[in-house]
């Protein structure tokens, strides 16, 4: 497998952290890009954006039209079947970039994963079940689709979580989010949950909290 192309950002200074930000259905690695001079991040924090762009591939519940996608969406309902082998697929593409970031001389604990939506359901799989020791993981406006199946790694028993959604959320229901919660701190990891006035994308608030939240967790 090759490796995913990526959008990136680097910082002014040589780099000693990582954030890969995943995108949601449809979206590109150019989608969060705008907001990383949004976040107000201390001067000493060099932290590299990475923004991978997921493969395409035929989409069942939009009629197998072919655009960007983590995994296949079977059809829009609370409780439909789950792509395991196409998130399995990504896990395995995000874990290769992790491994990129390491030869690039940014230890692991010093990595964190973001994912909106579809990116979160993912970077859930990847980050708790990874084998290398993450600084954090952030899930936005998503769910935990792989819960009856993860095996959690000791890597990152107690890696922090935060969980971010909006309460007007009518693509993946807040409901999701907080159910997310319950099943992670099951898990042992400490979760942080926060939901905002917004549907199913990222507010100015949100963004600062994302600021801090990063600075706390590639501080420790």
């Amino acid at each position: 497998m090759e490796l995913l192309s990526c959008v990136e950002v680097e910082p002014k200074a040589t780099a000693n952290a990582s954030i890969i930000w995943l995108h949601g259905l449809g979206a590109n690695g150019h989608d969060f890009e705008p907001i990383v001079d949004e976040l107000d991040l201390p001067s000493d924090l060099a932290a590299r954006f990475v923004f991978p762009n997921a493969p395409e591939m035929p989409v069942t519940v939009n009629h197998g039209m072919v655009m960007p996608a983590w995994y296949d969406v079977y059809e829009v309902a609370i409780d439909a079947k789950v792509d395991l082998t196409g998130i399995h697929n990504s896990v395995i593409a995000i874990d290769r970039l992790i491994e990129r970031e390491i030869e690039r001389g940014i230890n692991s604990d010093n990595i964190v994963l973001i994912g909106f939506s579809q990116g979160g359901a993912v970077v859930y799989e990847c980050g708790l079940s990874s084998s290398r020791s993450l600084a954090g993981i952030l899930s936005l406006s998503s769910y935990f689709a792989t819960h009856h199946a993860i095996s959690p790694s000791k890597a990152n028993r107690h890696t922090p979580v935060a969980i971010h959604h909006g309460l007007h959320d009518h693509v993946i229901p807040e409901l999701l989010g907080r159910d997310s919660e319950i099943k992670i701190r099951h898990l042992g990891n400490p979760v942080e949950y926060k939901t905002y006035q917004m549907e199913h994308s990222v507010c100015a608030e949100q963004i600062d909290d994302i600021s801090d939240w990063l600075a706390r967790v590639l501080s420790r």
